[in-house]
């Protein structure tokens, strides 16, 4: 089973990102093998075990926002909510953004394979985050209706299938589709 489905290290080697290289650290210190589903919640920050809390990377959010700041995707602003200042992140790279929102689009309609396992794997990811961070009706939200119907009736019925049977067909997949059960919970 994919949920209680523990995370095993393959390799320590570093990828050069900061966040994923202190992910591998921690997966690594772990004393006994956490779920998806754990380390979900690790990453995320959004666990209060206090026998855990070593493992839980800080501020995730905003290291990420920092990192895209830093890549030119966003930029920081102060704006003014009545009483306070809030600092936010809008998009400055459009270019990047309009990229990514076309690929997927075209994910699903012109490259469309109506199989995950001939499906790119970081594109199946991509969708599977995106489903599970609810920014999928956006991304397909410039089509016109005809297509937005199509677009949209394909990723269900992807995100219906039943993540177990998925895993289980495709070798190299198997965390896309953990993560997509986690979130289906």
């Amino acid at each position: 089973s994919l949920c209680p489905a523990q995370v095993l290290l393959k390799s320590d080697a570093p990828t050069g990102d900061v966040l994923l290289d202190e992910t591998l650290r921690h997966i690594k210190a772990t004393e006994t093998a956490e779920t998806v589903q754990t380390w979900i919640e690790l990453l995320t920050g959004e666990t209060w075990n206090p026998f855990k809390l070593q493992y839980q990377l800080r501020n995730v959010r905003e290291r990420i926002a920092k990192a895209l700041v830093e890549k030119g995707i966003l930029t920081t602003e102060k704006q003014n909510f009545l009483l306070f200042d809030m600092t936010t992140h809008p998009v400055s790279n459009a270019t990047e953004k309009q990229r990514l929102v076309k690929k997927l689009q075209e994910s699903v309609l012109e490259r469309w394979v109506n199989d995950p396992q001939r499906m790119e794997r970081r594109t199946l990811a991509l969708l599977v985050l995106a489903h599970s961070s609810d920014v999928l009706e956006n991304v397909f939200a410039s089509l016109a209706d005809d297509k937005y119907d199509v677009a949209m009736n394909r990723t269900k019925d992807l995100l219906d299938m039943d993540p177990e049977v998925e895993a289980a067909k495709a070798k190299g997949t198997e965390m896309i589709w953990a993560v997509l059960a986690a979130f289906n919970k």
